[in-house]
């Protein structure tokens, strides 16, 4: 596995890569020395860099995320939200096939999401419209729907 260091406008990440797939994403991170050389980490990079910038509303990207059956069905869900639109927990559940009652569960799945940002697991609110639970933070979770926000850039 390799891993880099990258500043953003919601603070250092750090980009992890094993076997040419892009395995996770994780908040808080602090700089450790020179970036290691690798092409899907450049790309990674660059990706998000033209996402902060406004310039990039989908990514194309390798991805493994380690989870069960029900986590990666809620995260592959989360990869068709569009740009600058939400959905709540419980229409993840409902378009999934399951009853309302389990948004919860996709609560869950969510907060447990690997690779955020790229997996826009921010884009998921809560039934009132308010913004619920985020692994990075809710502040976080603001500053990525307001980078969304039509009209924007």
């Amino acid at each position: 596995m390799k891993t880099r260091w990258m500043d953003s406008p919601i603070g250092g990440l750090r980009l992890h890569v094993d076997a040419g797939l892009l395995t996770a994403i994780t908040f808080d991170a602090e700089p450790d020395g020179a970036p290691v050389a690798d092409d899907l980490l450049d790309e990674v990079e660059r990706q998000l860099g033209e996402y902060f910038a406004g310039e990039r509303r989908e990514f194309d990207l390798p991805l493994a995320a380690d989870g069960t059956e029900f986590q990666k069905k809620v995260w592959a869900y989360l990869r068709k939200v569009p740009y600058g639109e939400t959905v709540t927990y419980g229409q993840i559940a409902t378009d999934l096939g399951y009853e309302p009652g389990i948004s919860r569960a996709v609560g869950a799945a969510n907060g447990a999401n690997p690779i955020p940002i790229i997996v826009p697991c921010h884009r998921v609110i809560g039934s009132n419209g308010r913004l619920t639970g985020y692994a990075g933070g809710l502040e976080r979770k603001q500053i990525l729907l307001d980078l969304e926000r039509p009209g924007l850039f």
